[in-house]
């Protein structure tokens, strides 16, 4: 089923690129935030979802909606489209979040497709593929940090995403496979020291990355794992900040305090880092995927690093739903995209310098081994 209706839910920085980036693929785009947008290439209403009937006064008519609102808000939006029979998507890293989708998708009309994001999203669908390399894996590690490229101060950091899903991946318990047992393990511990272009960077275990891929990958799959990359030293803080100051017992002016001291900035990074380990043949062997994204300019305006590393993965996917590249109906869980469909759509592009042919994919899968060009001074 073809459709070219779409609601994109919250107009930050990620969804009115989202949006944007959508509207030039050939959707219909509505765009709907609590205030007025001003010179949007889009027609905008305002949305009070405070108002328990907002989310299904929003999207009726519509095919399909994108949330890139807070993630306490995806369950209305979510239970809204899956009334109407439409398509849903979102950014949510949050479990028990994603969890209620799957729910609604065993009897959804359309797509429910929630964690389209950077990680979890992307972030799935480049480890399912290093994976696919090998007869038996041993290992799946995947790394990503969004960090300023300019860090001042002790935590080295700025709050460009949502501080009530950086608060939320720091306190929830992580799932991992660990030695062939899906289990879960706390937050903010397992440290490790990860270099990408000569970098130090630490790395961490945090909530949600992995979307549903222990599931996926239970009883295949050794070790599995998902970790936040950092400036070092800023997990011994954050612990100290949460535990020992016990700031975890009110997760909302935790969040207040940090994006008070650290607030968003234009230049930033995304860092990823990606290996699988297995056997082929009988040999074992390591693929590696590790970038780093810089902003680009999009529409004529510089976008931040997170922003169109986020909003173009949840575009992507979008374009292949309508193409019929991917299910139409039921739960879309990330790690099932195909990589190379995935940079084959027009918003997938982006993933390889910002210029339509080049190829993301590693060495002798298409073309030559790319990174993100720095933004020219």
């Amino acid at each position: 089923m073809t459709f070219t209706t779409i609601a994109v839910l919250g107009l930050g920085k990620v969804g009115r690129l989202a949006a944007e980036l959508l509207a030039e693929a050939g959707f219909a785009v509505t765009g709907f935030d609590a205030r007025p947008v001003a010179d949007a290439p889009f027609p905008v209403r305002v949305l009070d979802l405070a108002d328990p009937g907002a989310a299904r006064q929003a999207l009726d008519g519509q095919e399909a909606a994108l949330s890139c609102l807070p993630y306490a808000f995806n369950r209305a939006v979510a239970s809204a489209a899956h009334a109407l029979g439409a398509h849903y998507f979102d950014l949510t890293e949050d479990v028990a979040t994603t969890r209620h989708i799957r729910g609604l998708a065993e009897s959804a009309r359309g797509v429910m497709a929630p964690q389209c994001g950077l990680a979890p999203g992307f972030v799935a669908i480049v480890g399912a593929h290093l994976a696919e390399k090998f007869e038996r894996v041993r290992s799946i590690r995947l790394r990503v940090g969004a960090l300023p490229r300019h860090p001042t101060g002790l935590l080295g950091y700025a709050f460009n995403w949502s501080p009530e899903g950086v608060v939320n991946e720091y306190l929830n318990d992580c799932e991992v496979i660990e030695e062939g047992v899906v289990k879960t393990v706390s937050a903010m511990e397992w440290l490790e020291t990860v270099y990408i272009d000569g970098v130090r960077l630490e790395a961490f275990t945090t909530s949600g990355g992995l979307g549903t891929m222990c599931e996926t990958y239970a009883g295949r799959v050794e070790n599995l794992d998902y970790k936040t990359m950092r400036y070092p030293g800023h997990a011994a803080l954050m612990n100290f900040y949460f535990h020992e100051l016990l700031m975890r017992e009110d997760r909302a002016a935790a969040g207040r305090v940090l994006t008070h001291a650290k607030p968003p900035v234009d230049e930033d990074v995304v860092y990823l880092h990606v290996a699988a380990e297995g056997w082929t043949d009988g040999r074992l062997a390591r693929k590696e995927f590790v970038r780093a994204y810089y902003p680009l300019e999009i529409g004529g305006k510089t976008r931040t690093a997170i922003a169109w590393t986020t909003a173009g993965s949840a575009a992507a996917v979008i374009e292949m739903v309508r193409s019929g590249a991917l299910p139409e109906r039921g739960f879309l869980k990330q790690e099932s995209v195909p990589l190379e469909a995935f940079l084959s759509t027009r918003t997938g592009r982006l993933y390889a310098d910002g210029r339509p042919g080049n190829s993301l994919l590693p060495p002798g899968e298409g073309g030559a081994e790319r990174r993100m060009r720095e933004p020219r001074a």
